[in-house]
């Protein structure tokens, strides 16, 4: 039996820098004050709670003197300006590729189109995307697209873990439904990259882990890529669920990992499927 881990599973460098200003304001502050989990993992979380992040509903929750730290997946103006008028002290930890799309719809929104944005309703970084223009539509996939009128002229971005194939499938329909149509591609490349790897490790592998929190967009996008290849694949948040049975009549175990997810789980996950295995050899990359 042999383990194949998928080189960019885990987290991206957005998500690894978010997590680590927060710990760095922390010791540097005592606390540190967020408005929401900082990314949609469940340990991290916990984590980070005991090393002195809190996370609170309002601003004025924040104590005076005490720093506040927006998220990586975006944060709306009006917080923004809110902060500022408070004289409160701003980490900011925006994924750098989601200001990027911040800038793009406004450009969009400038050039006189009607705003699209491709996501999820409801998600952090769909919401705090929409803030930066007045009455953008949100598609999360081709039916909602399909429901839209006619227009005369649009631009569109997506959300920046979306899969290529819904998005794809989404702008095949807006093609027909206007008539000056401008596409900004705004997944991120390492969303791509993990989409790619874990499309192919799926198919070579005859068991699939996929490891994130079911709380995490991304990591059940990867799950829904490996599951469409391998009905052997598995979606799983620790070593606790991981069930002996899924590794039998498998030579070769793939893993990938969803972007939020930290090295240490991805590593114990690792070290408990070679237990499982009887596996001695070290696990190899997959790139």
């Amino acid at each position: 039996m042999r383990i194949l881990l998928a080189k960019d599973a885990g987290y991206c460098f957005g998500v690894r820098d978010a997590v680590n200003m927060a710990y760095d304001t922390a010791k540097e502050y005592d606390e540190v004050f967020m408005l929401g989990d900082i990314v949609h993992n469940e340990t991290v979380v916990r984590n980070l709670a005991r090393s002195g992040t809190k996370v609170v509903a309002d601003l004025k929750d924040v104590p005076k003197g005490k720093p506040v730290l927006f998220r990586a997946h975006g944060t709306v103006p009006e917080l923004w300006e809110k902060a500022r008028e408070n004289n409160q002290g701003i980490v900011d930890a925006t994924c750098p590729l989601v200001t990027e799309i911040h800038e793009e719809i406004k450009k969009l929104e400038g050039e006189g189109r009607r705003t699209i944005i491709i996501g999820d309703h409801g998600h952090d970084e769909v919401v705090a995307i929409a803030a930066q223009v007045s009455e953008p539509i949100i598609i999360a996939n081709p039916e909602e697209a399909h429901t839209l009128r006619k227009m005369k002229k649009a631009g569109v971005v997506s959300q920046s873990t979306q899969m290529i194939e819904n998005v794809q499938g989404i702008i095949n329909i807006l093609i027909r439904k206007v008539f000056d149509l401008r596409f900004i591609n705004t997944i991120c490349f390492p969303t791509r990259r993990n989409h790619e790897q874990i499309k192919e490790l799926a198919v070579r592998s005859d068991t699939m882990i996929v490891i994130g929190s079911f709380t995490s967009a991304n990591s059940k996008r990867l799950t829904q890529l490996a599951l469409e290849r391998n009905p052997r694949s598995y979606q799983v948040t620790s070593v606790e669920d991981l069930d002996p049975d899924w590794f039998k009549d498998s030579e070769i175990i793939g893993i990938s990992a969803g972007a939020s997810t930290p090295d240490n789980i991805i590593s114990e996950i690792v070290e408990k499927i070679k237990i499982i295995g009887q596996i001695t050899e070290k696990e190899e990359v997959y790139e």
